[in-house]
């Protein structure tokens, strides 16, 4: 995966899948944390971006993704386990096969990631805003009607 740490702060590579369907996005979060993310992972070297979203998709939920177009480019900076990060991330529209039991919204679906518990949950796009989700410019532009193309350089 592309991670280094260096000069102080992690820096890597990360691709997120965003799914919509029915108004509801879906989002994960390690069980272990408060906050809720995009489904993704961290690029290897030498795959694309895209690529990584159908390979994480089918390690964590044992299932077949289309990754679509390019939604946002985000230059993001946080601290995540007392760690200051630099992230780039590359943000892309992914849907899933129309008979995925995944597209269920009544329940969690678990998923697993290097031997932690994951959990992946829809929520509707309109509690975006009152929810504990990072990177925090998506509480608002994933609330949108409609979703286009942005560059976003998110600080804390």
């Amino acid at each position: 995966m592309i991670s280094i740490d260096i000069v102080g702060l992690r820096f890597q590579v990360r691709a997120a899948a965003i799914f919509v369907h029915d108004e509801h996005v879906l989002l994960h979060k390690i069980e272990s944390d408060t906050f809720w993310a995009l489904p993704g992972g961290r690029v290897e070297p030498g795959e694309d971006a895209q690529a990584t979203i159908i390979r994480e998709m089918k390690e964590e939920l044992n299932e077949s993704v289309e990754c679509t177009g390019l939604l946002y480019t985000v230059e993001n900076f946080f601290t995540y386990s007392n760690k200051p990060n630099h992230e780039i991330g590359l943000y892309f529209q992914a849907q899933f096969h129309p008979k995925s039991p995944l597209l269920e919204k009544s329940r969690s679906h678990i998923g697993v990631e290097g031997g932690e518990r994951l959990e992946f949950r829809w929520f509707p796009r309109e509690s975006l805003p009152d929810l504990d989700l990072h990177p925090a410019f998506l509480r608002e532009c994933l609330s949108k009607p409609s979703l286009s193309f942005q560059h976003i350089v998110q600080r804390g």
